[in-house]
Parts: C-alpha cells; sequence; structure tokens
C-alpha cells in the first residue's frame, strides 16, 4: 500500500509538470503574462491534489493496520482466534480496529472541507441553515 502511495505521488507530480511545462509552451507561443499567473495558479492546484491523494491514502493506511496485523496474526498463529488461547488479544486488535475506523471516518470530514471547496460550500450552507442563519452558496 505504501509503495502504491509513492507511485500515485510520483505520478501525479510528473503530470504536473507535464502540464506546466506546455502551458509555458503556450505561454511563450501567445507571449501573455496571465498565462504565467495561470501556470503559477495550476501548478498550485496541482500540489494541493497531490497533497490531498497522499494525506487521504496515508490516513487510510494507518487507519487499516490493526486489521491487517490482526490477519497476519491469524495466519500465523493458529491460537490466534475469539475461541483460542490469545482471544482477550484478538478483542484487543478488534477493537483497536474498529477505533481506527472510527477516527479515520470523523478525520476525512476534516480533509475534504480543507481540499475540496465544494464540500466548504455544502457543509457551510447546511450548518448555517441548522443554526438559522442566511447562509447563500458562494460562487
Amino acid at each position: 500500500m505504501i509503495i502504491c502511495v509513492c507511485v500515485i505521488k510520483t505520478k501525479l507530480y510528473q503530470a504536473s509538470v507535464i502540464r506546466n511545462s506546455q502551458i509555458a509552451t503556450s505561454a511563450a507561443d501567445t507571449k501573455q503574462d496571465a498565462e504565467g499567473k495561470d501556470n503559477q495558479r495550476r501548478s498550485s492546484k496541482d500540489l494541493r491534489v497531490i497533497q490531498s491523494v497522499v494525506l487521504i491514502c496515508c490516513t487510510i493506511i494507518v487507519s487499516q493496520l490493526p486489521f491487517l496485523a490482526y490477519s497476519i496474526g491469524r495466519l500465523i498463529e493458529p491460537e490466534f482466534d475469539i475461541t483460542g488461547s490469545l482471544r482477550f488479544l484478538v478483542h484487543a486488535f478488534t477493537g483497536l480496529s474498529r477505533m481506527c475506523s472510527y477516527i479515520n471516518a470523523s478525520v476525512n470530514i476534516f480533509m475534504y472541507y480543507n481540499y475540496n471547496s465544494k464540500v466548504q460550500v455544502k457543509i457551510s450552507v447546511d450548518v448555517g441553515q441548522q443554526c438559522g442563519l442566511n447562509v447563500t452558496k458562494r460562487a
């Protein structure tokens, strides 16, 4: 899973570099300064995309580690079962796995709020309506 995150990060960065070089080439052809500013904005956008994808992937990986350890334990040790002699350890791993899943679900809303402007608008409008505020959608 960690290798996949590294590959995704590398490929997203390479795609960003290719897009920026194409934009720079088109800006040189048209000799417009506005394209250069747009190029900087897009590279910033690309970096935020890379950050958000890596952060979400790493959060999922970390939240799944207890379940992965539990699964490996069941493969290695036959007594690592709910009815075996290591049942208390099994219950601990099960509880830890469940807790990590809850934390992952709780943290995801903040990550999406931070990196997605549509989610920001939707949550702001919904929370504003629940609080009785007159909140309208932003463009």
